[in-house]
């Protein structure tokens, strides 16, 4: 897959990060909310397994957004935003950010930040593992 720009997720890709996370999650056997945004950071693509919580949704489009708002994974922000922490609060900013895991950023071969994909629904392991699964899908290959 090729992006159309160094900094763009295409269609295709956010299709192939569906897919794979999608797989991911019927392995670990667990129902969940998969959201890819691009750099902007807007709504690419999403899938709602079928029985993955309601409430979720949002929590799996919030995690991506905040993936690539921050360009790191959620839980490291999770690590910083404890009390006494220098991102202490943030959850609050931006409309609302996800601080545990379960969003990971995409990059481009030259480490652009193109966009995150966010999952939930299971426990915050799962869900990382999953969007661990998406995000490896879209690195660039050889």
């Amino acid at each position: 897959m090729t992006h159309s720009s160094p900094a763009e997720l295409s269609l295709d890709l956010a299709t192939l990060i569906l897919k794979a996370a999608t797989e991911k999650a019927g392995s670990l056997g667990v129902q969940v909310n998969i959201a890819v945004v691009d750099a902007g950071p807007n709504l690419k693509g999403f899938i709602r397994m079928d029985e993955a919580l309601l409430g979720a949704i949002d929590v799996a489009l919030k995690k991506a957004r905040t993936a690539c708002l921050f360009e790191m994974e959620t839980g490291g922000i999770g690590d910083l935003s404890q009390p006494g922490g220098p991102l202490y609060n943030i959850e609050h900013s931006n409309g609302g950010l996800i601080s545990f895991p379960g969003g990971v950023p995409l990059r481009s071969a030259d480490g652009a930040i193109v966009g995150a994909i966010g999952v939930s629904g299971s426990t915050v392991e799962m869900d990382r593992a999953v969007a661990l699964a998406g995000a490896a899908a879209s690195a660039p290959g050889p």
